[in-house]
């Protein structure tokens, strides 16, 4: 199945201003000129750019990660779930896309010492994804 994906490219956005966790003081935070700054940088957007299949069920994906007014070029993996035939005749097919990159590439700064001395927030952040794709007809 994933080796149809060669030559494919992909965008997918995310608005920063509905993402939310169980702490609302987080949130706020995080949606602040510390982090997000929402108000200035509304969405996050991941635009493809090769994929690099690396066996049935697993593909290499390069692409062009915007966040903060910076684009940055990111690698994401992508293992294949599994497919099927939905209730409404639609092929679906499931799949996690994982990696990593640093914040401050993005321009990401804010931290805070700990009484320790260690810092509150790491430069490294993992992305995952869990996605449900229908394929068009």
């Amino acid at each position: 199945m994933l080796g149809k994906t060669r030559g494919a490219r992909r965008r997918a956005g995310a608005s920063k201003s509905r993402r939310s966790t169980p702490a609302k003081q987080r949130d706020t935070h995080l949606r602040s000129a510390d982090f997000f700054d929402v108000d200035a940088f509304p969405e996050i957007t991941y635009e493809s750019t090769r994929v690099e299949p690396l066996d049935e069920n697993s593909s290499r994906v390069w692409g062009n990660l915007t966040m903060h007014g910076i684009t940055r070029e990111v690698k994401l993996d992508l293992v294949l779930q599994g497919t099927d035939i939905d209730p409404w005749g639609n092929e679906r097919a499931g799949a996690e896309i994982q990696g990593f990159l640093n914040r401050k590439d993005f321009d990401m700064k804010f931290n805070q010492a700990l009484g320790s001395g260690n810092l509150l927030v790491g430069d490294k952040v993992r992305i995952t994804i869990e996605i449900s794709g229908i394929r068009k007809k």
